[in-house]
C-alpha cells in the first residue's frame, strides 16, 4: 500500500510499458514536444473528458471519472466509464480512447486495466473487461483484465515506483517505435545508441569538422 504522497501520473504506466526513458523524460525530467499524433490524441481527449453524463438503454455513460489506487500507488482520471446494468446494480466498464490503431505491444492494455483496478479498489467490486476506442479504426477493442494482464499492470506500477526513486533516466534503445514518439528529437534515441553520450557525439562532431579537442 503506498501513502498518496508517493502516487504517481496513472498514465505513466502506459508511457513506462511503451519504453522507460520516454517515461523519465516525460514524468521526471518534465520534457514534452507536441507533434501530430500527440496532437490527434489531445483532441480525442478533449472531446472524451467533457465530465458529461449520458445515458442510452441499460447503460450510464460517465466521463472525467477520477480514479486511484493505494495498491499500485496510482491516480488519475478514466476518459469514460460505462455502467452496465447487471443484475444485483451496475457494473463498472472502462473505455479508454485512444487516437492510433491497435498496438503490438500492451501499453494501452496495461493503461486500462490499472484503471479498473482502480475502480475495483474505489468500489469493492470485481471488473472482468473493458474497452480501448481506436481513433484510426473508429473501433473498440474489447480487453479482459484477466491474471495475466492485471501481472503486467502490477509489474508496470512497480517498475514506474522504482525508476522515479532512483531519478535516473534510462539509456535509449533505438528501435522502429522510436519514429513515432514524439520526444525523438529530444530523446536522441540514435545517436546516444552510437556514441554513448550526447556529449561524446558533439565532441566526435567538432573534431571532425575543426580538428580540434573540446
Amino acid at each position: 500500500m503506498y501513502a498518496e504522497t508517493d502516487f504517481i501520473a496513472l498514465s505513466a504506466l502506459q508511457h513506462y510499458v511503451f519504453c522507460p526513458r520516454q517515461c523519465a523524460l516525460i514524468h521526471l525530467e518534465q520534457v514534452w514536444s507536441e507533434n501530430l499524433y500527440t496532437a490527434e490524441g489531445r483532441e480525442m481527449h478533449e472531446r472524451a473528458d467533457s465530465a458529461v453524463t449520458s445515458y442510452r438503454e441499460g447503460v450510464k455513460v460517465t466521463r472525467s471519472v477520477p480514479l486511484r489506487s493505494a495498491v499500485l500507488g496510482v491516480s488519475g482520471v478514466a476518459d469514460v466509464v460505462e455502467w452496465h446494468r447487471r443484475e444485483g446494480g451496475f457494473e463498472p466498464f472502462p473505455v479508454e480512447y485512444k487516437r492510433g490503431k491497435p498496438k503490438k505491444h500492451d501499453a494501452d492494455k496495461v493503461q486500462l486495466c490499472a484503471q479498473a483496478m482502480c475502480l475495483e479498489e474505489m468500489r469493492s467490486c470485481a471488473i472482468p473487461s473493458g474497452a480501448l476506442f481506436y481513433g484510426q479504426t473508429m473501433r473498440r477493442l474489447d480487453v479482459v483484465f484477466d491474471e495475466v494482464l492485471r501481472s503486467k499492470t502490477v509489474a508496470a506500477a512497480a517498475g514506474v515506483h522504482g525508476l522515479f526513486s532512483l531519478g535516473v533516466t534510462p539509456h535509449p534503445e533505438f528501435g522502429p517505435k522510436c519514429k513515432l514518439c514524439s520526444l525523438v528529437d529530444e530523446c536522441l534515441p540514435e545517436v546516444l545508441e552510437r556514441h554513448g553520450s550526447a556529449k561524446r557525439y558533439v565532441q566526435k562532431l567538432y573534431r571532425e569538422l575543426s580538428g580540434e579537442e573540446i
